[in-house]
C-alpha cells in the first residue's frame, strides 16, 4: 500500500468548530495500563454527550419515549491523551441530517484545550421503541434539539 494518501491526515480541531459543549467526568476504571484512558472510553464519552444534551433538551426519554437512538456507524481519530481524573468538555455537532438518521460529529477536550485531544462521529438511526424500524419523520422536540447543534 502506497505511503501517499488521496485524503488528508485528520487534524485536531478548535473548540469553535463546535455547537454546543457537554461537560463529562472520566472513572478511575477508564484508565487503562498505559496510564490515559482506554480507547473504547471515547466511544463511550460520544454516546454519553450525544444523549446527555438530548435528555436536557427534553428530545429524548430513555424509559418512555416512543423514539430511541440505534447506533449504526462510529469512528474516532486520536491526537493527544485523557486520563482520569480530567474533566471534558465534549464540543458536539450534527454535519448530516436526514430522515430518521443523524450524524453527530463530536471533539473531547482537555479542561482549558484549544483543541481537540479527539474528534469522532457516530450515525443514530431513530427507530420506533416497540418494533425497531425507522420513523417516518424525527419528532419535533428532536428536530428542535438538533437545531441547537448545526453550526451556520
Amino acid at each position: 500500500m502506497s505511503s501517499n494518501s488521496s485524503s488528508p491526515r485528520p487534524q485536531p480541531e478548535p473548540r469553535s468548530a463546535y455547537a454546543q459543549f457537554v461537560r463529562l467526568g472520566t472513572r478511575w476504571m477508564d484508565n487503562d495500563i498505559y496510564g490515559h484512558l482506554n480507547n473504547v472510553v471515547y466511544y463511550s464519552l460520544f454516546d454519553t454527550a450525544v444523549n446527555q444534551y438530548l435528555i436536557a433538551q427534553g428530545a429524548l426519554d430513555i424509559h418512555g419515549g416512543e423514539v430511541i437512538g440505534l447506533v449504526v456507524e462510529t469512528h474516532c481519530n486520536f491526537f493527544d491523551s485523557l486520563a482520569f481524573p480530567q474533566a471534558i468538555d465534549a464540543g458536539i455537532r450534527v454535519s448530516q441530517q436526514g430522515r430518521s438518521s443523524v450524524r453527530y460529529e463530536i471533539g473531547l477536550f482537555a479542561k482549558g484545550a484549544d483543541t481537540c485531544a479527539a474528534r469522532g462521529h457516530f450515525i443514530h438511526v431513530y427507530v420506533d421503541r416497540e418494533n425497531r424500524r425507522p420513523v417516518a419523520a424525527l419528532p419535533a422536540p428532536y428536530l428542535q434539539a438538533l437545531q441547537g447543534l448545526t453550526l451556520p
